[in-house]
């Protein structure tokens, strides 16, 4: 990767946006956020797409080279119309992260309803269907993200409860329930990150630790600016911050990133991780996906620069 001194550790491709309304076979209000996975050679995202009715449904696309996508003219994921989770689903759902634990790939999602937001698990083995797992948070929880292992003998999820404005840990030794929640990362002062934060793409585990992405929000004259950072929390006690970034390494700049259905947003559920680079797929303005890449050093770099507490 050629090295630069760009306005953003994460560089944006120049192709950017990869997936607008006009890529799609049908229209919808808008495209918000996507997980991202790559299995045998072949990217798969799970995008965040609304209706026009105004509910959101989960798209997969595909791409043989994680930049030119075709997108499924069918959701994998629609609010369920019966059962015990058709209340909870009823407005949709929606950002999802993809994690994968041994031989299946666990994907936890924002279900919305007329009583807020819970966090939802399903797996799938092959993309094509999904099964339910269960509604797996008390409410009013968002941003939710597995462990691709276990930690201290238990499964582990990032989440940010909804007035709390900080990530949390929380364990479970089922995947059904959950529990011994500590506190990870808080908003700070003064910086780019003051009013909330939140998980962003599943936590990659590396030489330093667990190196995760989330997202931040300050607010402005001019509405909430959202960005995403990186920190890196120690690999056998995540609840335990390493280093942090001071500075996002991705932020709203570009017209399509600025302007869209809720301008200033940068916000990613997904990253792809080869061998020395990473490819971060992010939603822009709600109105489309795009992807930047960068250097998993430059990410461990800019956490460490960091002198600030935490």
């Amino acid at each position: 990767m050629k090295k630069s001194r760009g306005r953003d550790i994460v560089h944006r491709w120049k192709g950017n946006p990869i997936i607008t309304v006009d890529d799609l076979s049908f229209q919808c209000g808008d495209i918000r956020n996507a997980a991202a996975v790559k299995i045998a050679g072949e990217y798969i995202l799970l995008i965040s797409i609304q209706s026009l009715e105004g509910f959101y449904c989960i798209y997969p696309a595909r791409s043989p080279d994680g930049y030119y996508f075709v997108v499924d003219d069918k959701p994998i994921m629609s609010p369920s119309q019966e059962g015990p989770y058709a209340v909870y689903e009823e407005y949709g759902v929606l950002d999802p992260r993809i994690v994968q634990i041994e031989n299946s790939y666990y994907i936890s999602y924002d279900a919305y309803g007329r009583y807020g937001d819970r966090l939802g698990l399903a797996r799938t083995n092959d993309f094509q269907s999904v099964e339910r797992l269960g509604l797996i948070s008390e409410p009013d929880t968002k941003c939710g993200v597995l462990f691709p292992r276990k930690i201290k003998g238990k499964f582990a999820r990032l989440e940010r409860p909804w007035e709390g404005r900080s990530i949390w840990i929380t364990y479970s030794d089922d995947l059904e329930y959950w529990g011994s929640s500590e506190v990870v990362l808080t908003p700070r002062g003064g910086f780019w990150d003051s009013d909330r934060i939140g998980v962003a793409a599943p936590p990659v585990e590396i030489d330093n630790g667990w190196l995760a992405l989330y997202y931040g929000v300050k607010q402005t004259s001019a509405g909430p600016l959202i960005r995403i950072g990186a920190a890196i929390l120690d690999a056998n006690n995540p609840s335990s911050v390493i280093s942090r970034t001071n500075i996002p390494i991705l932020s709203p700049r570009e017209e399509y990133e600025r302007i869209g259905d809720v301008p200033n947003i940068v916000y990613t559920c997904g990253a792809i991780y080869e061998s020395d680079l990473v490819k971060v797929y992010y939603g822009a303005a709600n109105s489309c996906i795009c992807v930047g890449i960068v250097e998993i050093q430059d990410l461990v770099n800019a956490c460490f620069k960091s002198e600030s507490e935490f």
